[in-house]
Order: structure tokens, then sequence, then C-alpha cells
């Protein structure tokens, strides 16, 4: 299985969206100033379609 996670923080960093705290389990928050709002990324983004979702919550227009 693929694991997005990583790809997922470079591409949000890339693009200006700033880690706020941790959550519960291997759940992190992030802020993105392109939606100014938080968004949650999971410590093991093993789905396609999941990594689409975080994309389209942070404003960033990508596609796994």
């Amino acid at each position: 299985m693929a694991d997005y996670t990583k790809d997922i923080i470079r591409i949000v960093r890339k693009n200006k969206c700033k880690f706020v705290r941790h959550s519960k389990g291997d759940h992190n928050i992030w802020f993105s100033p392109i939606t100014n709002k938080n968004f949650t990324i999971d410590g093991a983004v093993e789905d396609r379609h999941l990594a689409n979702l975080i994309m389209r919550q942070a404003g960033i227009n990508y596609k796994f």
C-alpha cells in the first residue's frame, strides 16, 4: 500500500500551510492560509482518495 503522508506534508508546507498541534492518535492539525481554516492530516494516509480530500480541505489544487 502507498503511504501519501510524506508527500502531503511536503506539498502543504510548499503552499505555506503551518503545523498547529498534535491531536488524538497520530493525527496532526494544520492551518491553511488559502482557506483560512484548520485541517487534519492522519499519520498514515494510505488511500489516494483521502489524500485528495486533504488537499481539497487545504485549498490546494493537487491530485494524487
